[in-house]
């Protein structure tokens, strides 16, 4: 990427100063029964560090939201916060909500920035545990566990512990220092991480369950599935994941200056590919959904966010075939239009092709984001019972088939089970390390 290109993945929002920042939290009305705490997934005591701004405890401040959610400061910046603690705040009805997710960020920054020591591993206990992702799940549960006094490893395949953050969230929402400053608060309690190890293939599923008192299976998800269509094949087809992905380690080769690209998909991940096309250039960017607006699954403020981005939107549209030159390269892309029929079982109307609707539109680029796949291969090399590659756990004790193996975050988000939100897998993750402590720890140390 160029210069100017860099500039335009630099983190989109400022952060407050210290004046808006006071201002902002002597607003709040610190709440005693306070409805932002119950809408957090992680139940930070909100009102606590935003009095704790006001007064100038800062490391007060950070420590009792890194205390609810060991990935505070990427939850501070994405975070659907208009629909959890700001859609809760009780001015809401009278003026405007507090800017919870803006002061979050200003405590967590300030943490950053300082490098003070939050918090401390526990006196080692001499048992073991195994964490497979070091994703936003896996890292918050090896925190906890940490603390308890485990020993942990986490069994990472990429080259970088971090997961979504570190590779699948835009850089203008939540850069990577971030990501990687949260990380270190882990290193520092002592878990080892290894990364560029794929279970099931640098070290066998079977020697991780043999060599630890219990191991929690945290990945996320895999590829964008194939469209199924004609010319998947050509140069200039994109998997969104692997394209957002690039443009986190600045990677991408190919040059979207002045081309026009089409996304296939209405969910975050389009949204992040269509405005990721955006600052690298593209000319003009359309996202194509067999649905319409009103079923769309992206969030809200990310559609909002991609309109003023110049994203446009084809409604009841669906690709039908890529369309080559003869260099091997995309030129076009054929679709039709769909209309709305009967409800399937998930309670959605399906849609349905409109015969002879088919037309073309001049494209340089394609991006899919229809979904994700799933590890089902690494699930069932440690024998776990799953449904379409949705891990089947006890909903109460987070427990797989096998009575050593926890899951959480991705792997068990789907067939209408959770909302895989980051701030959810964070929960998830120190719910299950709870879980694991209570199950392992010794009589004496429960008297």
């Amino acid at each position: 990427m160029t210069s100017q290109l860099e500039r335009n993945f630099v983190e989109m929002t400022s952060r407050m100063t210290k004046n808006e920042a006071q201002e902002e939290a002597n607003r709040c009305l610190y709440c005693y029964d306070a409805p932002c705490i119950t809408a957090c997934p992680t139940s930070i005591q909100i009102p606590n560090f935003i009095k704790k701004i006001a007064s100038s405890n800062m490391k007060g401040s950070a420590m009792t939201i890194m205390e609810a959610n060991p990935i505070g400061a990427s939850c501070a910046r994405v975070c659907p916060t208009e629909e959890l603690c700001e859609g809760a705040c009780v001015l809401n009805s009278s003026t405007k909500p507090i800017k919870i997710g803006h002061l979050q960020r200003y405590a967590t920054d300030w943490a950053m920035e300082s490098d003070v020591e939050l918090f401390k591993k526990g006196q080692s206990n001499g048992q073991k545990v195994a964490i497979v992702g070091a994703g936003p799940a896996g890292l918050s549960a090896a925190r906890e566990l940490s603390r308890f006094g485990y020993s942990v490893t986490i069994f990472e395949a990429e080259a970088k512990a971090g997961g979504l953050g570190n590779y699948g969230i835009v850089s203008f929402r939540l850069p990577n220092d971030v990501v990687d400053w949260e990380v270190a608060q882990v290193v520092k309690l002592g878990v080892d991480i290894k990364t560029n190890t794929t279970v099931g293939v640098d070290i066998p599923a079977a020697e991780i369950l043999a060599q630890y008192d219990s191991v929690i299976l945290a990945v996320g998800m895999g590829a964008v599935p194939n469209l199924g269509i004609k010319g998947e094949e050509l140069a200039g087809v994109h998997d969104a994941i692997e394209f957002v992905k690039h443009t986190k380690m600045g990677a991408l080769t190919e040059d979207l200056i002045g081309k026009r690209v089409a996304v296939i998909g209405a969910g975050n991940t389009a949204i992040d590919g269509a405005t990721c096309a955006v600052r690298l250039g593209a000319e003009q960017v359309d996202i194509l959904y067999r649905r319409t607006e009103k079923e769309m699954t992206a969030y809200q403020f990310e559609y909002e966010f991609a309109k003023q981005d110049g994203v446009g939107f084809k409604w009841l549209t669906a690709p039908k075939q890529i369309i080559g030159d003869e260099a091997g390269k995309v030129v076009g892309l054929e679709c039709v239009k769909m209309k709305l029929g009967e409800a399937g079982v998930d309670g959605r109307q399906r849609p349905e092709v409109i015969k002879g609707s088919e037309f073309v539109i001049e494209v340089d680029a394609v991006i899919k984001a229809i979904g994700q796949t799933r590890f089902v291969s690494l699930i069932e090399a440690f024998g776990l019972q799953h449904t379409n590659g949705v891990v089947d756990i006890d909903e109460t004790t987070m427990q797989t088939s096998n009575d050593k193996v926890f899951a959480c975050g991705d792997v068990v988000f789907g067939n209408g089970q959770g909302e895989a939100m980051v701030v959810t897998a964070a929960q998830q993750g120190k719910d299950a390390a709870y879980i694991i402590h209570e199950r392992l720890r010794k009589p004496s140390e429960i008297a």
